[in-house]
């Protein structure tokens, strides 16, 4: 007997990680995505992270990607809850929430166009990813006061 393993289970067992990022003011860091037809969310503003690579605890990875992304180590990263992204990538999500107070402009992009601090009340202007929108939202930093 064999084990038959499809794609949809693939994509069930996948996970990434992201972090919401905030700085002093209460600014959260979004990275524009590229737009690239291969890509989960072209031209979308998002937040920082990436897949788990095998084997890979999603605490592991964000900091990973947090690094090769942007060069970025941020202060008291905390886990904070999972989510599926239903729509894009189908993988299961780990949001985790960090602080960073310096200049986004000097941070060595690797991969997307841009990464920008946003007031928390411009987030209704954004395309963004709606599971990465609910993420956000459930965030009590993004809350605007």
């Amino acid at each position: 007997m064999h084990s038959e393993t499809t794609a949809t289970d693939e994509r069930a067992a996948a996970r990434g990680a992201v972090a919401i990022i905030t700085n002093r003011r209460g600014e959260l860091l979004l990275h524009l995505r590229d737009d690239l037809p291969a890509i989960a969310w072209p031209d979308h503003w998002s937040l920082l992270g990436g897949g788990c690579g095998p084997g890979e605890a999603p605490a592991t990875a964000i900091i990973r990607e947090l690094d090769e992304e942007a060069g970025l180590t941020a202060d008291s990263l905390t886990e904070l809850f999972e989510t599926r992204d239903e729509h894009g990538s189908g993988q299961i999500i780990t949001f985790f929430a960090g602080v960073w107070d310096g200049d986004e402009a000097l941070l060595p992009l690797a991969e997307g166009v841009k990464l920008q601090f946003f007031a928390p009340e411009h987030l209704g202007i954004l395309t963004i990813p709606p599971y990465i929108r609910d993420g956000i939202y459930r965030h009590p930093a993004a809350r605007p006061s």
